[in-house]
């Protein structure tokens, strides 16, 4: 079987060509009026000086003249249209205040459904914690699992660990063990496939565990059916080759037989082309990276902590959790662990529990 990428502490695997050992741990104008300018005083008056002199450049009309009498008409229909304008203002103001009110009350109702929604889903979070609480006891936690809160509504950038590149790494797929969040939540990561544990099934579901498989399809191929069951209860499948070989000492086109082929093979199989790889051992070079981004692979996830039945491995320095850090463990049973699969579950969610985080979904986020 596999043996795992090594770790800060040494979890017993030889580090990949392409990773730096010890990990990153190590570490206008207003318009004129359009009205003329009236005449400078005196401009009424004729040539001669005389007022109201005939037929005298720039005389005006009389009073008694028909201009006179047009203008002097004017002021009422200007009064009838200050009226009819007046009453459109009017108009116009009774239509806004009705829109005003129409606003108002739509802001009302949305944030009525708001509040709905969030009673709502508070009440749902209680219920489920609630059935936790029986299924933690029933499973022998300790505690009961903390919820996860709300996934982001965009999903993090995720990038490179310093110290985890590869030459040239621009343009490839990142490689991280822990996803850049906030949030107290950690990611639980299960490998290739070999124990097939239907207590596992049962047990992550009933505590409401979200989990990422990563799986070889040398190990996995004799019994689909159980996987399937798995991804039918919301876990998603990812890319863990299809023999699990050491992929550094294989040249590209053979990695990408790996890689590649085991991506047509989980389509085939489970209807779907994971975006997530994860090399065997950790392991992995410039030839992996190319050859996984050439088949549809966008991250390469590989791990912070890993989990047994009676102990976690560490490789941070601190060798303690952190947010969004990515636990590793794998399909085992009796014969090679000290434990059941439900044992091992048991003990990291101990620790996680007590250290004040939830699990999350690492699909969310990633």
């Amino acid at each position: 079987m596999c043996v795992l990428l090594a770790m800060a502490v040494g979890s017993g695997c030889a580090a990949g060509s392409g990773q730096a050992p010890g990990g990153a741990g190590a570490t206008g104008k207003a318009g004129a009026s359009g009205s003329a300018a009236a005449p400078p005083h005196g401009r009424e008056r004729g040539s001669s000086g005389s007022p109201g002199s005939s037929g005298a450049p720039g005389s005006s009309a009389s009073p008694a003249s028909p201009a006179s009498s047009a203008s002097s008409g004017a002021p009422g229909r200007e009064a009838r249209k200050e009226k009819g304008g007046e009453g459109a203002r009017k108009d116009s103001a009774g239509n806004g205040g009705d829109r005003g009110k129409g606003e108002r009350g739509g802001n009302r109702e949305r944030a009525g459904e708001k509040a709905a929604a969030a009673e709502a889903r508070t009440k749902r979070l209680k219920k489920i914690q609630a059935a936790r609480a029986v299924a933690a006891k029933r499973w022998g936690l300790a505690q009961t699992p903390l919820p996860a809160p709300p996934p982001p509504g965009k999903k993090p950038r995720v990038t490179t660990r310093k110290g985890f590149e590869v030459d040239r790494h621009k343009g490839l797929p990142p490689v991280f063990t822990t996803v850049p969040t906030k949030q107290k939540v950690v990611f639980l990561t299960i490998d290739d496939g070999a124990e097939k544990d239907p207590e596992l099934l049962r047990m992550m579901s009933e505590l409401r565990i979200p989990y990422s498989a990563f799986l070889s399809d040398y190990v996995v191929r004799d019994d689909y059916g159980y996987f399937e069951k798995m991804q039918g209860r919301g876990v998603s499948l990812h890319n863990h080759t299809l023999t699990h070989p050491y992929l550094p000492a294989l040249p590209y086109a053979k990695q990408k037989a790996e890689i590649c082929g085991q991506q047509t093979r989980m389509e085939k199989r489970f209807g779907k082309r994971p975006r997530l790889f994860r090399p065997p051992y950790g392991s992995y070079n410039r030839d992996t990276l190319r050859a996984a981004a050439s088949c549809g692979v966008k991250a390469v996830p590989l791990w912070a902590a890993e989990a047994f039945p009676d102990h976690m491995e560490w490789r941070e320095w601190d060798r303690d959790l952190h947010p969004g850090d990515i636990i590793l463990t794998h399909f085992r049973g009796k014969a090679e662990w000290k434990g059941s699969m439900p044992d091992m579950i048991r003990h990291v969610m101990k620790v996680v529990t007590a250290k004040g985080y939830a699990v999350a979904r690492l699909e969310d986020y990633v």
